[in-house]
């Protein structure tokens, strides 16, 4: 990806759209198992005050898999967030809010460390610095949990799309979990695998501090993924001021499944009127 940056090719390769032509900029950046298409509720509104960029992730099943090198990709979130700032500089993006989900929380504060003046704002919608559970630290996960995860991930790849999609949705919504299961399916199983790996046995709490760009934290009230104590969490060990709202829904995917309820924290985040 490195080359390809060099090359100019990242906005085609990543499947880059800009909607809306607002003076601020707003980029949309999905997570793990999901693509850009996650942002469908959201953009019609939000395209009507700010040029709202959104894109796919490498990991994507929209992007050639080619273009996912596991050495590159593997050790951290770093890798992302070159990409992410290298696509905004090739879209001659100077400053713009950020609303990263999931993954993509942490690797907007990885990119705001590097390049913190490009950032006004970062929202980190069910963002998480850590999955496994530690010493006063409850991420969520213990390893046993993971490693029965990770082995059902490789062991049979369509079965634990099944069962894990309508778990991370967290409510009975079909639509959303037919959104999410299609995506996630889609994916290539060794990819999957990589990504899965390399997410939720992340530790980024380190950075947090490092982190001074104005954050917005939303996370949903029960979350299987993420714990409503992590983004307190958050809160407190951010290097910037940081707020947290919790929304009165449950589920990994509130863009999805309550929208309407987003949006209206968004509207008082990005201060519409």
């Amino acid at each position: 990806m490195e080359a390809l940056c060099h090359g100019g090719g990242i906005v085609q390769a990543l499947n880059t759209h800009v909607y809306g032509n607002g003076s601020q900029t707003l980029v949309l950046a999905h997570g793990f198992g999901s693509d850009q298409t996650v942002w469908h509720f959201l953009i019609p509104f939000l395209a009507c005050y700010f040029k709202v960029v959104v894109f796919d992730l490498v990991f994507s099943p929209n992007v050639d898999p080619k273009l996912y090198d596991p050495e590159r990709y593997d050790s951290n979130f770093g890798a992302y967030a070159e990409d992410l700032l290298c696509l905004l500089d090739r879209l001659n993006v100077n400053k713009t809010v950020y609303l990263g989900h999931s993954m993509s929380a942490m690797v907007g504060c990885i990119a705001s460390i590097q390049r913190p003046h490009l950032f006004q704002h970062l929202i980190l919608l069910g963002g998480s610095p850590r999955y496994l559970n530690t010493t006063r630290y409850n991420g969520g996960f213990t390893r046993a949990e993971l490693d029965a995860f990770f082995n059902q991930l490789d062991q049979n790849f369509s079965n634990w799309v099944l069962s894990f999609a309508p778990i991370a949705i967290g409510v009975k919504d079909t639509s959303a979990i037919a959104e999410f299961e299609n995506s996630l399916g889609r994916m290539a199983p060794k990819i999957a695998v990589s990504v899965a790996r390399t997410v939720f046995l992340s530790d980024l709490r380190r950075i947090l501090p490092l982190v001074v760009v104005p954050s917005s934290i939303i996370q949903s009230r029960k979350d299987f993924v993420v714990p409503k104590t992590v983004a307190f969490y958050m809160k407190k060990r951010l290097g910037g001021p940081a707020r947290v709202k919790i929304l009165n829904t449950e589920g990994h995917f509130p863009q999805l499944t309550v929208y309407p309820l987003l949006l209206k924290v968004l509207k008082i985040f990005l201060h519409i009127k």
